[in-house]
C-alpha cells in the first residue's frame, strides 16, 4: 500500500539525501544531500535513488562491498524525501533524467513498467532468480507475468503492539488479545468490550461504565483511524470485503461498507480510539499516544517496530491482530529495487541489480533491525537481531504465514490521484459527518474517476 508504504510506515518514516552528477543516463541532481558508496575514480558510475535516509546508511555499506569486488563499477545514492518522491520520479522519468536504479512501491510501479520505464528483472536476471525472494513482494511486483523489481524489504504482515501495564491494569492479558473477535453483527465480538475496558477518561472511568466521560479521554484503547495498511485493509479483509476489483475500487462493496462502519463506531460511538480530527492530519498521532503510555494497544507493522523498541519506556509486547468473520487477513507490502530501462550502462544496471538481489547484498538492510529483507536468506540476521533483544515478532509472520488469506495492497496507474480523491471523501466519514454507507459510495465515484482519469 505504500504506499500503502509512507517513509517505511503506512505511514512513517520519511527521509532525505542526494547525490552527485553521474555519468549514466540519470543526472543525479534530484536529491538534497548525497553519498556514494565507492570512489568516483571507476570507469562506470550508476546511480541508485531512495526516499529514506536511514536505508541509505545500509546500502552504503553493501556497495561499498560490491565495489570491491567489481572495481570498475561505482554506485552512487540519493535519497529524496517521500513528500517529493512520486512528483520527481514522473517528472524525471519523462524528461530522460532518472537515475539507473530506484525504489518504487507496488501502489506506483505499473504505469512505469507498461510505459517501458522499468527493466524486465525476468530478462535482466533470468525468470530463475525470482526463486529467491520473499514470495509476497515478488507477486506483488509481478505484471503480466513479468517481474519488474528485484526485492528488497518486506512489511511482513500487520499485529498488535500493546502496552503490558495499562493490560495488567485492565484486567486484560495478552491472550486475550490474541483471541479476540470482532464482528459487525455483534453475536461474538469480544474486542468492544476489551477496549472499554482500556479507555479511561480523566476522572479514571472506564468506557464501560456508566459514568465514562467521552469528552474527557485521558487513555484510549486502540488506534482506530484512516491508517490503510493497518486499519482498513485488515478490517476488510477479515470482514470478506475488497479494497479493489483489478485497480477500480470497491469502497461501496456491502461487506468493505460494514467493515468500515465498524471501524468508524469504534471512533464516533464506543469512544474507545481517538477523533479522527486528530489522525485525519497526523499519521503518526496514535503511535505517539502508544510512546507516550496513552494508549493501550496500536495495531501495525514491523515498519514501527524498530522505533517503539527504541522510544518506549515502558514494558510492551506483540500479539495476532483480531479475528473477524473471515479470520485474520493482513495486508503484506514490499518494496523494489527498479532498473530504468533508458539508463545508458544496462550492463552495470543488471550486475547491481544482481547484487542487491542477493543474500550478501541484502543483508545489510536487515543487520540493525529497522527493515526485514526481502532476500529469504538473508532474513535471519534481522530474526537474529529481535530474537537477541528477547522481543516477539512472530505475530507478524503467523498472519501471512503460507495458506494465510491476506488482502492485496493497492495498485493503478493514476493511484495517487484516487488517493487523495477518496481520502478527502473518508476524512468526513471517519469524523461522523458524512454517513458511512453514502461516503463510502462518493468514495468510490471520486477514486474510480480519478483512477480512470476523468
Amino acid at each position: 500500500m505504500t504506499h500503502l508504504r509512507k517513509p517505511l510506515l503506512a505511514g512513517v518514516l520519511g527521509m532525505a539525501l542526494a547525490l552527485a552528477a553521474c555519468s549514466s543516463g540519470g543526472s543525479g541532481q534530484s536529491g538534497e544531500s548525497g553519498g556514494t558508496a565507492s570512489n568516483s575514480g571507476a570507469a562506470t558510475t550508476v546511480t541508485l535513488r531512495l526516499w529514506d535516509e536511514g536505508a541509505a546508511g545500509a546500502y552504503e555499506e553493501s556497495l561499498a562491498a560490491f565495489h570491491d569486488q567489481n572495481p570498475d563499477i561505482a554506485v552512487e545514492i540519493s535519497v529524496v524525501p517521500w513528500s517529493d518522491y512520486f512528483t520527481k520520479l514522473r517528472t524525471d522519468i519523462a524528461a530522460g533524467s532518472m537515475d539507473d536504479l530506484f525504489w518504487i512501491n507496488n501502489s506506483s510501479y505499473t504505469s512505469y513498467a507498461k510505459s517501458g520505464n522499468m527493466v524486465n528483472i525476468d530478462e535482466a536476471l533470468g525468470a530463475e532468480a525470482r526463486d529467491q525472494w520473499d514470495a509476497n513482494v515478488v507477486k506483488a511486483f509481478t505484471l503480466d507475468d513479468t517481474l519488474w523489481g528485484v526485492p528488497q524489504l518486506s512489511d511482513a504482515g500487520i499485529a498488535l503492539y500493546y502496552n503490558k501495564t495499562l493490560l495488567d491494569e485492565a484486567g486484560v492479558t495478552p491472550d486475550d488479545l490474541a483471541n479476540a473477535k470482532w464482528s459487525p453483527q455483534g453475536g461474538d465480538d469480544t474486542l468492544i468490550d476489551l477496549l472499554k475496558k482500556l479507555t479511561k477518561d480523566n476522572s479514571g472511568n472506564t468506557a464501560d461504565s456508566a459514568d465514562f466521560n467521552a469528552d474527557s479521554i485521558s487513555q484510549y484503547g486502540y488506534n482506530a483511524a484512516q491508517d490503510l495498511p493497518a486499519i482498513m485493509l485488515p478490517f476488510i479483509g477479515s470482514n470478506g470485503g475488497t479494497f479493489q476489483n483489478g485497480d477500480q475500487f470497491t469502497f461501496s462493496d456491502a461487506r468493505t461498507t460494514q467493515a468500515m462502519q465498524y471501524v468508524v463506531d469504534l471512533i464516533t460511538k464506543e469512544h474507545v480510539a481517538p477523533s479522527a480530527a486528530d489522525t485525519n492530519m497526523d499519521g503518526e498521532f496514535t503511535r505517539n499516544q502508544f510512546l507516550q503510555g496513552n494508549m493501550a494497544i496500536f495495531q501495525s507493522g514491523l515498519y514501527n517496530l524498530a522505533t517503539i523498541a527504541e522510544s518506549a519506556d515502558f514494558e510492551w509486547g506483540t500479539a495476532l491482530l483480531p479475528e473477524g468473520p473471515a479470520g485474520r487477513v493482513s495486508v503484506t507490502n514490499g518494496i523494489v529495487v527498479a532498473g530504468n530501462a533508458k539508463s545508458e550502462n544496462p550492463e552495470a544496471v543488471a550486475e547491481v541489480l544482481e547484487w542487491l538481489g542477493s543474500q550478501e547484498g541484502n543483508e545489510y538492510i536487515g543487520k540493525n533491525g529497522t527493515n526485514l529483507p526481502a532476500v529469504t536468506a538473508a532474513q535471519q540476521v534481522y530474526f537474529d537481531f529481535w530474537k537477541d533483544k528477547g522481543i516477539d515478532i512472530q505475530p507478524f509472520f503467523d498472519v501471512v504465514a503460507d495458506g494465510a488469506p491476506t488482502i492485496d495492497p493497492p495498485v493503478g496507474d493514476n493511484f495517487t490521484a484516487a488517493s487523495a480523491a477518496y481520502t478527502e471523501v473518508l476524512n468526513e466519514v471517519f469524523q461522523g459527518r458524512v454517513p458511512v454507507a453514502e461516503g463510502m459510495k462518493t468514495a468510490d465515484e471520486k477514486a474510480n474517476a480519478a483512477m480512470n482519469g476523468e
